[in-house]
């Protein structure tokens, strides 16, 4: 789409922004693993923490990594 395009709308926010893309050693740090740990997770599938690619690069976004913990939370409620 170009500027000309009607579909092209300059008040939409972008999807994100460079602050909430992280490097593999930022979310390890995060998540108090190793980069090879992140690494394994991401070549074998073990965990569903998605990853966007950057040419060759790896990165997370801020909001997939807070998911990815919410949904590993455990107790903390008076059901369990």
């Amino acid at each position: 789409m170009t500027p000309r395009d009607p579909q092209f709308d300059q008040t939409r926010p972008l999807a994100s922004t460079p602050t909430d893309l992280l490097s593999p050693n930022q979310v390890a740090e995060m998540l108090g693993i190793s980069e090879a740990t992140l690494s394994t997770w991401r070549c074998r599938g073990r965990y569903n923490l998605p990853y966007v690619k950057v040419g060759s690069r790896v990165m997370y976004r801020l909001q997939a990594v807070e998911n990815f913990l919410a949904e590993r939370e455990r107790g903390g409620d008076a059901s369990e």
